[in-house]
Formats: C-alpha cells, sequence, structure tokens
C-alpha cells in the first residue's frame, strides 16, 4: 500500500508531508493513521526540534473523505482526528504548517493546531461545514480560540472562501507569505527556534497551549459524538452526496 503521509529529518527539522494529491489529501483512514505515526516518530526522535507540515499538490487538506463519508464508512474517524489535533498540540516541539494550497473543513482544524502557519498567496481557506449539513465541531477547538468571536460567527456560518491575507489577520496563519518566498519565511521561523533551548521551547509552547489542551480534553470527545451525529443524519448525507455529484443540495433547489 503506498504511503500518504512522508517523513523526512535534515538539521534538527523534521518535514511530515500530506502526499495524497489524487483526494486533494483528505482525511482519509490511512492518512489519519499515518500522520499520527509520524508525528509520534518525531515526538520522539531527541534530534528533532522543529517539525514542518507540508503537503503536495495544490491542496494542503480537503478535511473529511467525504467520498468514505458518503457510504456511511466512517468508522471512527471522529476519533482519530481528534487525536491528530491532540497530537499536534500536545507535541513537545513547535509544529509550523507549510501551506501552498488550499484548506478546508477538516484541514483548517490542523492548521488551527500548527503552533506557527505560513501560507502563500495561493492559497485559499473555508469553513465549508455548515454548507452541507455539518459544524465545525471538532476544529472548533482548534481555530475558535485564535479567532475574534464576530469574525468567526462570519466564516463559520457562511463557508464563504478567503485568502492568506485574511486568514493572518483572523489569527489562523502567522504569516501571508509572497509568491516563491514561503520556503524562505518556513526556514527562517524553524531557524530562530533552534536559537532557543529545548526545554524552552517545549515549556513555553505548553505554556501557549495550556488553554487549548484543557478544551481538547474536555470537550474532544463531546465535539467527536456530535460530528459522527451529523455525518449520519439524512441532511449532511444529502449535503455530501450533492458535492460529490457537483449538484444543488435538496434545500437549494427552490
Amino acid at each position: 500500500m503506498t504511503e500518504l503521509v512522508r517523513y523526512e529529518v535534515a538539521g534538527s527539522v523534521a518535514t511530515i508531508t500530506l502526499d495524497s494529491p489524487h483526494n486533494r489529501n483528505a482525511l482519509s483512514a490511512q492518512l489519519v493513521t499515518e500522520l499520527s505515526a509520524r508525528l509520534a516518530e518525531a515526538g520522539a526522535d531527541p534530534a528533532v526540534r522543529v517539525v514542518v507540515l507540508a503537503h503536495t499538490g495544490t491542496v494542503f487538506c480537503a478535511g473529511a473523505d467525504l467520498k468514505a463519508a458518503g457510504t456511511g464508512s466512517t468508522g471512527d474517524a471522529g476519533a482519530a482526528i481528534m487525536a491528530v489535533l491532540r497530537a499536534i498540540t500536545e507535541l513537545p516541539k513547535p509544529v509550523i504548517g507549510r501551506i501552498a494550497g488550499h484548506v478546508r473543513a477538516g484541514g483548517m482544524g490542523i492548521v488551527g493546531a500548527c503552533d506557527l502557519a505560513v501560507a502563500t498567496e495561493g492559497a485559499s481557506f473555508a469553513f465549508t461545514e455548515a454548507r452541507i449539513g455539518l459544524a465545525p465541531a471538532m476544529i472548533s477547538l482548534t481555530t475558535l480560540d485564535v479567532m475574534e468571536p464576530r469574525q468567526a460567527a462570519r466564516y463559520y456560518l457562511t463557508g464563504e472562501t478567503f485568502g492568506p491575507s485574511v486568514a493572518a489577520h483572523l489569527g489562523l496563519v502567522t504569516v501571508a507569505a509572497p509568491d516563491g518566498e514561503l520556503d524562505q519565511v518556513v526556514d527562517g521561523l524553524a531557524a530562530q527556534i533552534l536559537q532557543t533551548s529545548p526545554q524552552g521551547s517545549a515549556e513555553t509552547k505548553k505554556l501557549l497551549t495550556a488553554a487549548r489542551r484543557h478544551r481538547l480534553e474536555t470537550y474532544g470527545p463531546e465535539m467527536a459524538v456530535l460530528s459522527a451525529r451529523l455525518f449520519a443524519s439524512d441532511e449532511a448525507q444529502e449535503g455530501i452526496h450533492a458535492f460529490l455529484e457537483r449538484r444543488a443540495p435538496a434545500w437549494r433547489s427552490g
């Protein structure tokens, strides 16, 4: 079986690359399992000081695997995705998101979980859940805390697409990098982190993520249950099939 997540280490920086462009790096069971394993590998390697989360293709991550969701075969996908969000948050090393493509739905939660995120001008973002009968349940735990409430309401409720400069204004990304400068900015941030001590970096991340870790622990199971319930609902199934079939859902037919 072809690996969907690549892993390499160079100069104390581990790069974890989502490599499933055929389905827009969707959070399939295989990709989530491999991503969790690579994060654990990076966390356990004392030579690794920084993790860069990157991707191949034009999409960073499209969120849930809607083809699987449309057949009702999601299994314990919610719990697995929640485990990934917790793994990024709890990793004792800073994680930098390297975003050179589009981010949707569950992918937004992964970006939010990263400690730092850099997006190039060609990237775009959207919380698309409400458009297909879902809600940004699990990913709210890694995105609501960085967004001003009124702005969060706008983009959660409308599902509209926005660019990297807006994402930076909202706090979802750290830097909106000009085209051609993405690697320069990511490498620069990693180099600066490498100037800090391992203990200083780890303890500082714990301070920064304390409230988020509490929310993930306290509300994570509840949000996973909510997500599973919504995915199984008739309305969400109609929304998912409408998306896959490139047609308007029933509630928009009039």
